[in-house]
């Protein structure tokens, strides 16, 4: 295993990349947007279902998400200070006229 190294390993074997789904919020940057993802958990204390959302800084190098759009993010190497998401592909378009 030492004499193998990290870059020799092929993708699958080294890191499963997460993916994340949820909706455009800002488009208005270059090449990047901004995604909500809410996801559900329960409460602690009260243990009742609550829905926590996050935003994520993401790279769309074509500029095709638009602000409504249901996408699909993936992990990837860091980009800028806070990307470190890239636009895997438009899940669902917005019907919002902008």
């Amino acid at each position: 295993m030492a004499s193998e190294s990290v870059a020799a390993r092929p993708a699958d074997e080294r890191h499963a990349r997460q993916e994340l789904v949820g909706v455009v919020t800002s488009a208005k940057m270059q090449k990047t947007i901004v995604v909500k993802v809410t996801r559900t958990a329960q409460h602690r204390t009260y243990q009742r279902v609550v829905r926590m959302s996050k935003k994520y800084y993401a790279h769309d190098e074509s500029g095709e998400a638009r602000v409504g759009d249901t996408v699909r993010i993936v992990e990837t190497r860091p980009l800028s200070r806070l990307k470190r998401w890239r636009l895997a592909e438009v899940v669902a378009r917005s019907n919002r006229v902008a």
